[in-house]
């Protein structure tokens, strides 16, 4: 597994899987104008590469670029497909270069490539390729998915189970990249793990403000990727925020990580990035008795509650 790193990595990562493709690529588009990667993707059908793309039935003001796009893509020898237009929005981003998956939090784009602060997953594990193939195809043909991994995340299907499980198992820290969370069982969940002790701190917005939840505003990028990092072990990188219609109405994908090495880079660029942010609100304090664990803040509750029955007398 392999970690990109935007905007350090920048379009190389992708342009090295494109021109040595040597059988098949199937890429998913929300957003497009790299005019390499498009070269890239001629290039690959030129030599025999059988190259498919999926794209988008609409995004905000670029359904004329699409069209634009699917002309030039047809006329390059690329197959074509649109997505359904049953759900409001098609925002995956993915790639599939022969038998290697690529889950991107970007778009094929200069702003979010070169601009933005994003994360990419590359992986080689046969059945999550698979179940991630298995994707491609049905939203190519207009067919139902039917999810088969627990680590492929995709809405509307498995997102809110696989995450809501993902965000229960934190035990010590969890730290979000997000450009906005709202979906509330979602805030609910997280202000019970910070209660429960766990560190937490987000880069990008709340709805709300959450007792024990910090959050910070990225400085010098534009915030683009939806990843969270988990005890320092395990991570999620993926098109989803933790939003109701991005967890239950929207088409997104991300991947659940669980390669430590992995987990660890991305928590050295968020301990990076928050340390240059911009402190947005405070986060209420946590009873004392938090830090102790749920124990403690039962307790904390008990007393209150004498306390105030004590006054009632």
């Amino acid at each position: 597994m392999k970690l990109i790193i935007q905007p350090q990595d920048g379009i190389a990562p992708l342009l090295r899987a494109v021109k040595a493709a040597k059988k098949s690529i199937d890429i998913v588009i929300f957003r497009f104008d790299r005019l390499e990667l498009e070269e890239a993707l001629e290039a690959a059908v030129a030599r025999g590469v059988v190259v498919r793309a999926l794209i988008a039935h609409t995004n905000r003001g670029g359904e004329k670029t699409l069209r634009q796009l699917e002309t030039r893509m047809l006329a390059k020898g690329i197959t074509v497909a649109r997505t359904a237009d049953d759900l409001p929005r098609y925002h995956a981003k993915m790639m599939l270069v022969d038998g290697t998956l690529y889950v991107f939090g970007f778009n094929y784009t200069r702003q979010d490539i070169a601009k933005s602060r994003s994360f990419g997953v590359v992986t080689r594990d046969v059945k999550v390729v698979k179940d991630a193939s298995d994707l491609f195809e049905a939203d190519s043909n207009r067919q139902v998915y039917e999810p088969s991994h627990d680590r492929f995340v995709v809405s509307p299907e498995t997102s809110r189970e696989r995450l809501t499980d993902f965000i229960k198992a934190a035990r010590r820290q969890l730290c979000i990249y997000d450009p906005k969370v709202s979906d509330n069982a979602m805030q609910k969940l997280l202000e019970e793990r910070a209660k429960a002790g766990v560190e937490i701190r987000i880069i990008g917005k709340l709805e709300k403000t959450l007792v024990g939840v910090e959050t910070r505003k990225l400085k010098g990028l534009r915030l683009h990727v939806r990843a969270l990092i988990r005890d320092g072990s395990a991570g999620f990188v993926g098109s989803q925020s933790l939003r109701k219609l991005e967890l239950e109405g929207r088409r997104e994908v991300g991947l659940i990580l669980r390669d430590t090495r992995i987990a660890r880079k991305m928590l050295e660029v968020f301990e990076s990035d928050w340390k240059e942010g911009i402190v947005t609100k405070d986060a209420p304090p946590l009873p004392k008795a938090a830090a102790k664990g749920t124990r403690g803040v039962e307790a904390a509750d008990r007393k209150t509650d004498r306390r105030k029955k004590a006054r009632k007398r």
